[in-house]
């Protein structure tokens, strides 16, 4: 667990795929927020605990990211919320977002980013204090970009990284990405001309 002077950040791989979620927890008022039930309900309910969860939002439709959404959303009556481009491949969406909306957790407010690439509508959660905290589902990992099908989703994906995140956030931005280790901005940031010139 991670602490910031107001929000928990709790991070548990799951499933054969080692999905990330991770449970923001605003630590004045107790509200809670999971970001991606990907797979294992039974221990991310475990995770999540009595004190429950006001919402779930789930960064992109691929299936390894909500395979246990509907039984979390079902037993805690959370609100899911997607990218309104991902959404219809999602199983449960209660709300859509968008690119600057704003997800509450309690008295903590993270920016939605949009990034289009990976697919149409995967998203990034941004919290602010305390230096930076990006959640970026499979947007970006230590090393590169997600995976992109195809040059233009590529260079979409790039374009938005470095319009969106790597532009005006900063080097002490904390990565949390949807498999693997966390990483931070600065040290992505002199790796992007060589993700440029590998195209991918």
């Amino acid at each position: 667990m991670e602490m910031t002077s107001d929000l928990s950040i709790t991070k548990l791989s799951v499933g054969p795929m080692d999905n990330n979620a991770y449970l923001l927890r605003c630590r004045s008022t107790g509200e809670g927020v999971l970001i991606d039930a990907a797979n294992e309900p039974s221990r991310l309910l475990s995770l999540i605990g009595p004190e429950g969860i006001s919402a779930v939002v789930t960064t992109h439709r691929h299936a390894d990211h909500w395979q246990a959404l509907s039984e979390v959303v079902s037993a805690t009556g959370a609100a899911s919320l997607a990218h309104a481009a991902d959404a219809p491949e999602i199983p449960v969406v209660t709300d859509t977002l968008a690119e600057g909306d704003v997800v509450s957790v309690g008295s903590c407010r993270l920016s939605v980013i949009h990034l289009v690439g990976h697919t149409p509508g995967s998203i990034a959660l941004y919290y602010e204090p305390d230096g930076g905290h990006l959640f970026t589902g499979d947007s970006l990992f230590p090393g590169g970009p997600g995976r992109t099908t195809n040059p233009t989703d590529f260079n979409s994906l790039m374009d938005d990284l470095e319009e969106k995140v790597f532009g005006p956030l900063p080097d002490s931005t904390v990565i949390y990405p949807g498999h693997g280790k966390d990483s931070t901005l600065g040290t992505e940031r002199p790796s992007i001309p060589e993700w440029r010139a590998r195209g991918w």
